[in-house]
C-alpha cells in the first residue's frame, strides 16, 4: 500500500496544480497553442466524461456521492489485493485509477467553495452557465459543496478538416479528431485501466502463480 500511497499522492499533486494554475490564469474557454496539434484549453465539465450531465446540481451531488463510493470500493479492493498481488503490473495500474478518482472529485466537492467563480446550474435555462473573467482562490465560493466543475485543460486536435461537400450526410462539414478536453486525472484513470486490461494476466497473478478470477 506504501507504494500505491505515493503514487496516488504524487499524480493528486500534479493534477491539482494544473487545475489551479489553468482555473486562476485562463479565461473559460481560452486555449493556448502549445505544439499546433496540442493545445492548453480550459473548459469546465459539470458532470461525468466527455461533458455529459444530468438532473443539474441535484444530479451532481448525485454523482459525487456515487464517485466517493466507487473510491471507497477501489481503496477496499486495492487493500484486499495488494499482498497478494505484489507486482508492479497491479499496484502502479490501480494506483493511476485510484488517484484519478480521486482527482476529480475533489474538483466537485472542494471547487464550488474555493473559487469565487465557477459553472453554476442556471434553473431558469436547464443548463450550466459559463462566467466572464478569471477566477480566484479566495474561497468566497461561487457555489456550494459537491457541486463545483471539473477542470479540464487537454486539448489534442490532432486531425482537423473539412470533408468534401459531395460527400453524403458528412459533406461540409467540419472534422476534428481528437476532441474531447480532459485533465491529469482522467488520463491516470485512462492509463491505470487500459494497462489493467493489455497486462490483465500478469496483473491478476500471485507469486504463487495463481490467477484470479471475477
Amino acid at each position: 500500500m506504501k507504494k500505491v500511497t505515493l503514487i496516488t499522492i504524487l499524480v493528486l499533486i500534479i493534477d491539482q496544480l494544473s487545475k489551479f494554475y489553468v482555473k486562476t490564469h485562463f479565461f473559460l474557454g481560452e486555449d493556448v497553442n502549445v505544439l499546433g496539434w496540442f493545445k492548453i484549453a480550459f473548459v469546465e465539465n459539470p458532470g461525468m466524461a466527455y461533458g455529459m450531465h444530468f438532473g443539474g446540481e441535484t444530479g451532481k451531488i448525485i454523482l459525487s456521492i456515487l464517485r466517493i463510493v466507487l473510491i471507497g470500493m477501489i481503496i477496499y479492493y486495492i487493500n484486499a489485493w495488494s499482498k497478494k498481488l505484489n507486482t508492479n503490473y497491479f499496484i502502479i495500474p490501480v494506483a493511476l485509477v485510484l488517484a484519478g478518482a480521486i482527482g476529480n472529485v475533489i474538483d466537485g466537492i472542494f471547487y464550488g467553495v474555493i473559487f469565487d467563480k465557477g459553472t453554476t446550474f442556471s434553473n431558469m435555462y436547464q443548463d450550466w452557465i459559463g462566467y466572464p473573467g478569471i477566477a480566484k482562490a479566495d474561497f468566497s465560493g461561487y457555489s456550494s459543496w459537491f457541486t463545483g466543475c471539473v477542470v479540464d485543460m487537454l486539448y489534442f486536435p490532432i486531425v482537423e478538416f473539412d470533408w468534401p461537400s459531395w460527400l453524403p450526410i458528412v459533406g461540409g462539414q467540419h472534422y476534428k479528431f481528437f476532441q474531447p478536453v480532459f485533465n491529469i486525472a482522467d488520463s491516470a484513470i485512462f492509463v491505470g485501466g487500459l494497462s489493467l486490461f493489455l497486462f490483465r494476466k500478469k496483473a491478476f497473478t500471485t507469486r504463487s502463480g495463481i490467477r484470479l478470477r471475477f
